[in-house]
């Protein structure tokens, strides 16, 4: 099924959507990679605040290619989330509506994703040129140290993701390879 969604997302909004969906998002989504959650942790262990209000918010792990000319932004392919799973729970239950990535999570990540009604979605890898084109905004808001790995505030219009894990615990990297399996005894 065919989304579209305005983002930052509710609860009501999540649980709506079911892995396999193919979603379009449109509003402001925000970018933070390996540094930018170590440092974020950091700053939740010593009792300080995030640099932006994580309700409902969505987080692209992604750093961004030099933006060239006229363009607010270079090309934004997705990272591996599994890179961020040791701090992905924590945000989730302070409040993150949505992840974006590539690749599986862990077990600990697809629980914190049903127990808060959030969704974990993938964007294509390889396609971060494509990708680009649907960010029309692009602004360092923390970290600016960081580089790539800085926490930025995109804004986003008719951004193309799959639900991959949704808000009641269904991934669909499981249930697409048991799908397989059962296809004419194929093995993976």
């Amino acid at each position: 099924m065919h989304k579209h969604i305005t983002v930052p997302m509710d609860k009501e909004t999540a649980r709506s959507l079911c892995a396999g969906d193919y979603v379009y998002l449109t509003g402001t989504v925000y970018t933070a990679r390996d540094a930018a959650h170590k440092r974020m942790d950091e700053i939740l262990q010593k009792g300080g605040a995030l640099p932006f209000n994580i309700e409902g918010q969505i987080i692209y792990y992604m750093g961004p290619s030099p933006a060239r000319e006229g363009r607010p932004i270079g090309s934004a392919g997705p990272t591996t989330a599994s890179r961020m799973d040791k701090y992905t729970p924590r945000l989730l239950d302070l409040g993150m509506g949505a992840m974006i990535g590539k690749g599986k999570r862990s077990p600990e990540v697809a629980d914190a994703i049903a127990r808060n009604g959030s969704v974990y979605f993938a964007a294509v890898g390889g396609a971060g040129a494509l990708l680009s084109k649907c960010i029309t905004s692009a602004e360092v808001i923390a970290y600016d140290d960081l580089g790539t790995e800085a926490v930025r505030r995109l804004t986003v219009e008719d951004f193309p993701v799959i639900v991959v894990i949704d808000s009641q615990g269904n991934d669909l990297y499981e249930t697409a390879a048991e799908k397989y399996r059962k296809m004419e005894g194929n093995r993976i």
